[in-house]
């Protein structure tokens, strides 16, 4: 869906839509969507600065692999979202580039509008946490056996040794 500059001149858009799985491109292999994403709000446009502002919730449920164990989880995504976005040409030139905090978060947007799928994947990547683990205390994956820790609950680790030490174990130091 795309938020056109010229039909927010009229009135605010009204947002109801709902992406089927697939739909949205995360760019993220290890990131996959399993419910629709379901999106209601409202774009608006605020003709004196031509600034677009979309306000709104949105829900999904991914699928995604634990950081630690590589275990796959389900991970529900539920956020509030109000963005306001002004025309690229109004961007500060590098040399210009002080922002106060009210400019630090305002986006831009180019031509005649934005896409509302860009917006969307922006704000579900922002809403999952940089450590994503299936439980708190997560205890990842064995390095020589390479399976899960989890699963080998009680039974005996193997310690793989590297080769290169092997002259040394035969050394015993003296009391």
């Amino acid at each position: 869906m795309f938020l056109h500059v010229r039909d927010m001149e009229l009135r605010p858009i009204r947002i109801s839509r709902e992406y089927a799985v697939g739909e949205i491109d995360f760019f993220d292999k290890v990131l996959r969507q399993t419910s629709p994403l379901k999106v209601e709000g409202q774009a608006e446009l605020k003709q004196v600065l031509d600034e677009i502002r979309v306000k709104g919730h949105l829900t999904v449920e991914l699928e995604l692999d634990c950081d630690r164990c590589l275990a796959p989880l389900k991970w529900p995504v539920s956020t509030d979202f109000d963005l306001l976005y002004a025309p690229e040409d109004r961007a500060a030139a590098p040399e210009e580039a002080n922002l106060n905090d009210e400019e630090a978060n305002l986006g831009f947007y180019q031509g005649a509008g934005l896409e509302l799928v860009d917006v969307l994947r922006e704000q579900v990547l922002l809403a999952l946490p940089m450590q994503r683990t299936c439980r708190e205390i997560c205890p990842g994956v064995c390095p020589g056996q390479a399976e899960n820790l989890i699963d080998l609950e009680g039974a005996p680790l193997q310690v793989m040794t590297d080769p290169r030490w092997s002259a040394l174990q035969g050394l015993k130091l003296k009391k």
